[in-house]
């Protein structure tokens, strides 16, 4: 007996299949810098537990808050059982799961299989830079459920999507501390909408006013004395109703007429409010105290946002992506009869204020304005009945959509293949070898570069500083050496480095050969730097005292 299969299953199926290719085809096989430190901490856990002080520099007593425990201990287990193949493959069921809730979210929102497929498609390839083995990439996910989730609350009211609203904080709180707050301004944008709605359907004001009016009257006629009186409070009774039926006339001429924003007043709204509140209190369920709500003040506060490039401002220049796909909705909001949602205009419009000061936002941009661009063209497309896609695809249209998709998989493997777990121009894998083989660790101080300083406490070598950068701001560690801006102000030349070398009692140097930290060492031409060790990429140098 034979198996009668909808065409829209047919095409859920070879789309889920496409994008899980995708994704798995742009998680990048070179690690970044947080991995290395990620696993570590991991292990850290595992032989100290989770007691807030720093066990992987050489820094005496400094404060760790461990922003995500739960993502680095997992990181770990898988690490200590499968390697860096298990890191991986970790990282790919990561990716394959986030293409996959994008793709079914969209397809929930904007009720069309089609165009669901190519915005994911177009979405895994814009964000492919944040696709690494990071807590963000979880995150994503659980950002994408919220937005799923909510949108279904408001639709039907089931207590399964409110439950998932609650469940999903909870572990934000203790994958990655840093975006909690941010989980509840994905709320804000819904009940700015709502309270909008409310002020211009419903005429509060106007309405007290009348009332008012009203009451007085009432009184009036009840003592029968000022006739006067009475009159005047009738005339003005008149002016209200007629002042309120006017306004309400023209907000709801401005709802439904050609104006490119539509206001929706849905009372589902008031009880998201209360999921909300409820999921406030989520941040204390985990073993990082009150860390959830004050980790990102903290962060804002202090000096390492505006010296870490992912925190920078964008470039258009080095983000086209950003600017192409802001583009897209000016071009379809301008030049077309589309309409777009208030709470859709506030999320995107948010996220792109952000994005322009923070490039990491970027990805919150096209990871979650997708949704809203779903819908738009969905309405474009939708204008015009004779051009409308269709629910289901034919088999000439899937046979199309592998063929292009296994296509751009080719080309970017192309590149894939070459690459190897650690890279070794980037990461002093030789010079850690050596560090390992020929130095006293315990007895010795090393200073070394921010962004390998993670691959080199990966290497059981105590550093200087690493990518932990919330470790070495004084707003954390509680220390009075600022020792993130130290290295800052030592890297910039803006502080002479035997200042440096001197104030933490540095004994080694190790350097990447073409920084200005090496630059400067090899100019001076001191005999403090004695170099014992050098390969293409790195040199070590022992700081000798008189």
């Amino acid at each position: 007996m034979k198996i009668n299969i909808s065409n829209e299953i047919k095409f859920n199926i070879m789309a889920t299949i496409l994008v899980i290719i995708l994704a798995i085809t742009l998680t990048p096989i070179t690690f970044q810098n947080d991995t290395y430190y990620t696993i570590k901490v991991g292990e850290s856990i595992v032989n100290n537990g989770i007691d807030m002080q720093d066990h992987l520099s050489w820094h005496e007593d400094l404060n760790y808050t461990y922003p995500h425990w739960l993502y680095d201990l997992m990181t770990y287990v898988v690490y200590s059982y499968f390697g860096f193949t298990g890191v991986y493959v970790l990282t790919c069921i990561f990716s394959a799961i986030l293409a996959i809730t994008i793709y079914f979210t969209n397809s929930k929102i904007c009720k069309n299989n089609i165009i669901s497929f190519f915005i994911t498609f177009i979405t895994l390839f814009f964000i492919r830079a944040f696709i690494a083995a990071r807590a963000q990439l979880v995150t994503f996910i659980l950002f994408v459920l919220t937005i799923y989730f909510i949108e279904k609350y408001l639709e039907n009211k089931n207590r399964i999507y409110a439950l998932g609203l609650i469940i999903i904080p909870i572990v934000i709180a203790n994958i990655h501390i840093a975006v909690f707050p941010f989980y509840f301004i994905l709320y804000l944008p819904y009940i700015g909408e709502y309270i909008i709605a409310k002020l211009m359907f419903k005429l509060p004001f106007s309405n007290l006013k009348l009332k008012h009016l009203q009451k007085r009257l009432k009184k009036c006629e009840e003592n029968k004395r000022n006739i006067k009186l009475e009159k005047k409070l009738k005339i003005k009774i008149e002016k209200s109703k007629k002042s309120i039926g006017n306004k309400t006339t023209r907000f709801k001429e401005l709802k439904s007429s050609s104006f490119k924003i539509k206001i929706e007043e849905n009372d589902n709204v008031k009880s998201l409010i209360i999921v909300m509140i409820i999921s406030l209190f989520t941040g204390f369920l985990t073993p990082l105290g009150t860390n959830p709500y004050t980790y990102l003040v903290k962060t804002m506060m202090g000096n390492t946002t505006a010296h870490i490039k992912e925190h920078a401002a964008i470039t258009l220049a080095r983000f086209p992506e950003a600017l192409i796909f802001i583009a897209i909705f000016i071009i379809i909001l301008t030049f077309t009869k589309v309409k777009i949602k208030l709470s859709d205009l506030f999320l995107v419009g948010g996220l792109t204020i952000l994005t322009i000061f923070s490039q990491r936002q970027f990805s919150m941009l096209v990871l979650l304005g997708s949704f809203t661009l779903s819908k738009l063209v969905f309405e474009l497309i939708s204008l015009n009945p004779k051009n409308q896609l269709r629910q289901s695809t034919n088999l000439l249209e899937g046979i199309l959509f592998v063929v292009v998709t296994i296509l751009i998989c080719i080309c970017i493997l192309r590149n894939r293949i070459k690459e190897k777990f650690i890279d070794e121009s980037s990461y002093p894998v030789l010079a850690c070898d050596f560090i390992n083989q020929n130095i006293d660790i315990k007895n010795s101080r090393f200073y070394n570069e921010y962004n390998y300083g993670s691959y080199m406490i990966f290497r059981n070598i105590p550093v200087f500083i690493d990518s932990r950068a919330d470790l070495y701001d004084p707003k954390f560690s509680h220390k009075e050496n600022d020792i993130f801006m130290d290295y800052i102000n030592t890297d910039n030349l803006n502080t002479f480095c035997e200042e440096t070398f001197e104030k933490y009692q540095i004994t080694h140097i190790i350097t990447q050969n073409g920084s200005s930290l090496n630059n400067e060492i090899r100019h001076l031409n001191s005999p403090i730097y004695s170099e014992i060790y050098k390969d293409d990429n790195f040199t070590i140098y022992e700081y000798i005292r008189n």
